[in-house]
C-alpha cells in the first residue's frame, strides 16, 4: 500500500466537502522532492509558518525542566515536546508582567485599585476583557460574561433553560459526557424531582464505534424531541476528540421546540466558533486549555442575544445589578440585561491579567488562520503516524523490535475522526500496549501529553505555539517510547 492510500485510508467513511489537508502536505513534499518523514519537510513547513512567531508569545518548558524527563535519553537544552493544551495551554509571557501590574497597584494604592490606577480597573477587569473573548467564539458584545468556573456557570445557566414540564423533561448529553457535566445534569434533575434514569438521555455511538454519528443524533432528536427541555452537548469531545457538528444540532433541537446549548471547554480557542450565527442558546468554556490563562482560572458564558431579556429564572448576586446603580445598595435589583445579569460575584482581579495576555495573542492572528494550521499539523500527525505502523481495519499496526526471540506487534489505534472537520487539535490514541507504559515511557522522552483511562492518550499539536518539527521529534520518541514499553510489559508479565 503506497503512502498516499494509507494517509487516506482512514478517512474513507468521511464525505469531505474540501479536500483533505493531507493532499496539500503532499504536493509540498512533492515540489521539494522529499519525503514527509524528512526533517527537512517538517523544518520547510516550519520556515514557511505566518504564525511560528507566535511561539516567541509563550514559555515553552525545556527538557530539563520537565518532571519525569530522563536526560540520558533526550538534549536537556531542546524544548520538550508539549502536546497537551488541550489539557492546560502554555503560560503567556506577558503574564507574570500583567499580574505584577495589579499587584504593585494593590501595594500602593490598596481599595483604590477597584477603579483607579495602571492595569485593569478590579471592578471591571472583566468587562474589560469580554468583547476580545466574544470575538474569539463568534459571539456579539454582551453575549459573553467572564465568570466563575465552568461547572458553576453550567448550573446557573441550566436553572434558566431546564424548566421540566410532565411532558418535556429529559437532558440531551453525549454518553461520554466530561464527568462534571454528567453529574451537573443529574443534579439538576434530581433538583426538579425528576429521575435521571428517565429523564438523563445519553447518545450512544453505533455498537464497535467510539464516535458519534451526526444522523444518529439527528435521529435521537426527531425521536425524544418532544420531550427534551435542553439538548447539551459537548461542542469538541474531549476523550474522543470529536468536533460536533454544533449548527445542525441546534437547528434540528429548534424545530422540536427544545433549548440547545454546548460545553466550550475542548472548542474554544481550538476551532472557529460562531456561536450568535448558529443560534445557539447558551453555552460556557473554561480558559485554561486552549485560552492559555492558568490552571483553574475564570471560565466563560454565552448567552444569546434573542434571550438578553428573558424572565428565566436564575440565581441573582450584586454582581448581576447594573454598575451605575450598583452602589446606591438599596437592595433593589436593577438587572443587567443579557450574560452580565448572570454574574454574581466581583471578577477575582488577579486572574483576569492571564487571560488579557492570551487574548492579546489571539488578536495578533484570527481563528480562521489558526484552523488552517491546525488542520495541517494535526492531518501530518495522523500520516505520520499511519505511515509509520501501517494500517489495518482502522488501526495501525507495526512490527517492533524482538524480545527474546518474539516479535513484538504493536497497534495505534486513532479514535478520533479521520474528517478534519469532524475534529480540532487533538488526537486521540491507544495501543496494544497498556498506556501506562506508553505513557511513562513518554514522559521520559519529554512528551508532555496526558493519559485518560481506560484507554487514551490525547496528544494535541496546538498551532499557537508548536510546530512541524515537534510532530517529528514525538514520531521518534513515540517510536523509542513504545519499544521501550513492549519491553516493560513483556518482562512485568514474566
Amino acid at each position: 500500500m503506497s503512502k498516499d492510500e494509507r494517509c487516506h485510508l482512514a478517512a474513507k467513511k468521511g464525505k469531505f466537502d474540501v479536500p483533505h489537508p493531507c493532499d496539500e502536505l503532499k504536493q509540498i513534499a512533492k515540489e521539494l522532492s522529499c519525503d514527509m518523514t524528512d526533517g527537512k519537510f517538517a523544518k520547510h513547513m516550519d520556515d514557511h509558518d505566518p504564525l511560528r512567531s507566535l511561539r516567541q508569545d509563550f514559555f515553552y518548558p525545556k527538557m530539563k525542566e520537565v518532571l519525569g524527563t530522563d536526560l540520558n535519553l533526550v538534549d536537556p537544552e531542546e524544548d520538550c515536546v508539549y502536546f497537551c493544551g488541550n489539557s492546560l495551554g502554555l503560560c503567556p509571557k506577558n503574564t507574570k508582567k500583567y499580574i505584577d501590574v495589579e499587584l504593585d497597584k494593590w501595594a500602593k494604592i490598596g481599595v483604590q485599585g477597584h477603579l483607579q490606577g495602571e492595569g485593569m480597573p478590579w471592578a471591571k477587569c472583566d468587562e474589560c476583557l469580554d468583547s476580545d473573548m466574544a470575538k474569539l467564539v463568534g459571539g456579539k458584545p454582551g453575549e459573553v460574561a467572564i465568570m466563575n468556573g465552568l461547572t458553576v456557570n453550567l448550573h446557573l445557566l441550566l436553572i434558566s433553560f431546564y424548566r421540566p414540564t410532565p411532558k418535556r423533561y429529559k437532558i440531551m448529553c453525549e454518553s461520554k459526557a466530561f464527568p462534571s457535566d454528567h453529574y451537573t445534569f443529574q443534579s439538576q434533575i434530581n433538583l426538579h424531582g425528576y429521575d435521571p434514569e428517565t429523564s438523563l438521555l445519553c447518545v450512544e455511538p453505533r455498537e464497535g464505534e467510539m464516535t458519534l454519528r451526526t444522523e444518529d443524533i439527528l435521529a435521537k432528536i426527531e425521536e425524544e424531541g418532544e420531550s427534551i427541555a435542553v439538548i447539551c452537548f459537548s461542542g469538541v469531545q474531549y476523550y474522543t476528540g470529536q468536533l460536533m457538528d454544533m449548527p445542525t444540532i441546534t437547528r434540528a433541537g429548534h424545530a422540536k421546540g427544545c433549548y440547545v446549548g454546548f460545553d466550550m471547554a475542548h472548542a474554544a480557542g481550538n476551532v472557529p466558533l460562531y456561536l450568535h450565527d448558529w443560534d445557539i442558546d447558551f453555552a460556557c468554556w473554561c480558559t485554561y486549555k486552549y485560552i492559555n490563562s492558568s490552571a483553574g482560572c475564570l471560565a466563560c458564558i454565552f448567552l444569546h442575544d434573542k434571550h438578553k431579556h428573558n424572565n428565566f429564572p436564575k440565581l441573582l448576586g450584586w454582581w448581576g445589578h447594573k454598575f451605575d446603580t450598583r452602589f446606591t445598595m438599596n437592595n433593589e435589583l436593577d438587572l443587567s440585561p443579557g450574560a452580565y445579569g448572570y454574574r454574581i460575584s466581583n471578577p477575582a482581579g488577579l486572574l483576569c491579567p492571564p487571560i488579557k495576555a492570551s487574548l492579546e495573542i489571539f488578536n495578533k492572528t484570527s481563528m480562521e488562520e489558526l484552523r488552517a494550521k491546525s488542520k495541517l499539523l494535526t492531518a501530518y500527525l495522523e500520516y505520520r503516524i499511519i505511515e509509520k505502523y501501517g494500517h489495518t481495519n482502522g488501526e495501525a499496526e507495526g512490527t517492533l523490535e524482538s524480545v527474546d526471540g518474539d516479535f513484538q506487534h504493536v497497534h495505534v489505534h486513532i479514535f478520533t475522526p479521520s474528517d478534519p472537520e469532524q475534529r480540532g487539535a487533538q488526537l486521540s490514541l491507544s495501543f496494544s500496549v497498556d498506556i501506562s507504559y506508553v505513557f511513562k515511557e513518554l514522559e521520559k522522552r519529554g512528551v508532555i501529553c496526558d493519559e485518560r483511562r481506560p484507554s487514551v492518550i490525547r496528544v494535541s499539536p496546538t498551532p499557537l505555539y508548536c510546530s512541524f518539527q515537534d510532530v517529528h521529534r514525538f514520531m521518534e520518541y513515540l517510536d523509542q517510547a513504545l519499544k521501550a514499553a513492549a519491553v516493560v510489559a513483556a518482562t512485568d508479565k514474566k
